[in-house]
């Protein structure tokens, strides 16, 4: 069988968690991405570092690349031998070009598999809690094409058709076409008193419902016109969303967080913050870089087993050293001997990834604390002591630990580089803190304030931040706030990424957006 040279894949109505596992394993085998702009830029991610990305608008866009001519470049890549990925929004076969694609593939004699992707009449109800389908609802589920291609004629329907039909109608509803939608259903015999929702911006965090009977929809559209496409749905079915409603209901919804974390780090948080309906906006103040001189680590770690204590303070040194020990000629048991101190469970937990459990978890972070804690474990008079740290990592650890009489090697496993946050496609952070339409900033370490002082400046930061909540990991994260002039809002009990989130979510409990 000849292998396909174009999989045209269906990414799902907008969540980048809707894509289907197949559609994962085409992104990352591709040479080169062909997507539409609406399509998550996370799923972007999954595509290798060196595949080619086009981006071809959307049909709606004036910038938008003609159909023929995106079949023309799919077909152009594939005869340069390169496995090609045509990304599109929803599915390619419901309301949408995958077929004329496709059509056109075979044409040109270029093999060609169809990747399905969840469509939006299917998804967007379920996010809004509306079952398409349920017992006594309707024998039917009727799609109505809109908006999701770029034909703008209003759909030839037979309104009247429909009602006699009756079940569940889903209509792609185009901002132009939503309010003669709405007049068709009526004028074809749907009852005014029907239960009805429009759903903007379906599966996504700033997801908006309007919910109504036909009549009352009809009034609020064209009093309050929108310029976004959205989903309608009609039918007794419409009636569940009081009681299934999930999406919407989640504690952080409708809220912006800003996550300064570095991009390669920050996945846990943004997916939790995900999975708690926020809408996370990246903008990485940091980037973790080894040593300009790695030779201090490399003689630490080949002598690790002469040391009596190793001290990780963060996640990041973690990898750095466990990086420059199993890239020499020792492994883990070269940690056989001295006793391990982690810094945080999150540093703890990133050493039992490696297969590694660590002795003591001092309760507080301080360095006064931290002593103590590693002092109760047996006297320091004399204790060998191994404090792998940040480039810029305050050296208190190793004064303290040098005044009650321990040898301390105190070496630069990595450091942390201001990060270029101007990126094409990045969010005008700038102008959303000013505008107010960040509702939290989230900072899990202090090296993150202070190059957000250095981004923005020290008094324009602190004037951005003034009116939006500042949640910080842990002390020494809230003294670097502190030291801008700002008072910290959100700090957890527990100094980890998810305890963090949960301090968030615990904090707008009782603030709806």
């Amino acid at each position: 069988m000849t292998r396909p040279a174009v999989y045209i894949v269906g990414a799902g109505p907008g969540d980048p968690g809707l894509i289907t596992v197949h559609a994962v394993e085409c992104l990352r085998l591709a040479d080169v991405v062909v997507y539409d702009s609406q399509v998550s830029r996370r799923l972007l991610a999954h595509a290798r570092p060196d595949a080619e990305l086009i981006d071809v608008g959307t049909p709606s866009s004036s910038r938008a690349m003609a159909q023929e001519a995106i079949s023309y470049l799919l077909a152009e890549k594939a005869r340069e031998h390169k496995l090609v990925v045509r990304l599109r929004r929803g599915d390619p076969f419901v309301f949408d070009c995958g077929g004329e694609e496709a059509l056109f593939l075979h044409e040109q004699g270029i093999p060609f598999e169809v990747v399905p992707g969840i469509p939006g009449g299917i998804a967007v109800p379920a996010y809004a809690g509306v079952p398409v389908s349920y017992p006594g609802g309707g024998d039917t589920i009727t799609l109505v094409r809109g908006n999701e291609d770029d034909n703008r004629e209003f759909p030839d329907v037979d309104w009247a058709a429909l009602t006699r039909l009756g079940g569940t109608v889903v209509c792609y509803a185009s901002a132009q076409q939503l309010p003669r939608m709405l007049e068709s259903l009526k004028t074809g015999g749907w009852p005014a008193d029907g239960t009805a929702i429009i759903v903007y911006d379906g599966t996504l965090p700033t997801q908006e419902t309007l919910s109504g009977t036909l009549a009352e929809l009809i009034e609020q559209v064209h009093a309050s016109p929108r310029r976004r496409s959205a989903i309608l749905v009609v039918g007794r079915v419409v009636g569940f969303r009081e009681h299934m409603r999930w999406f919407d209901a989640r504690p952080l919804f409708g809220r912006r967080v800003l996550v300064t974390r570095p991009r390669e780090q920050a996945g846990v948080l943004v997916d939790r913050l995900v999975s708690l309906g926020a809408e996370p906006i990246e903008a990485p103040m940091i980037r973790i870089v080894p040593p300009e001189d790695l030779q201090p680590l490399r003689r630490a770690v080949a002598h690790a087993d002469t040391f009596d204590w190793i001290i990780f303070t963060s996640a990041n040194a973690v990898d750095a050293f466990m990086t420059a020990l199993l890239s020499g000629d020792r492994d883990v048991r070269a940690l056989h001997g001295p006793r391990l101190c982690a810094v945080g469970t999150g540093t703890a937990d990133k050493l039992a990834g490696y297969g590694i459990k660590v002795d003591l978890v001092p309760q507080e972070f301080r360095a006064e604390a931290l002593v103590t804690a590693v002092a109760a474990q047996g006297p320091l008079e004399g204790a060998r002591v191994l404090l792998p740290r940040a480039d810029i990592g305050r050296d208190v650890i190793a004064e303290r630990m040098r005044e009650v009489g321990a040898v301390v090697t105190d070496v630069v496993a990595y450091r942390t580089v201001l990060e270029d946050t101007r990126r094409e496609g990045d969010p005008d952070i700038y102008r959303m803190l000013l505008d107010g339409q960040i509702d939290a900033v989230t900072f899990t370490s202090a090296s993150a304030v202070r190059n957000f002082a250095t981004v923005y400046g020290q008094d324009q930061a602190a004037d951005l931040l003034a009116h939006t909540a500042i949640a910080t990991i842990g002390p020494l994260t809230a003294d670097a706030v502190v030291q801008l002039g700002l008072r910290v809002t959100i700090q957890p009990s527990s100094y980890t990424v998810p305890a963090l989130v949960d301090a968030v979510a615990a904090h707008f409990k009782s603030r709806r957006p």
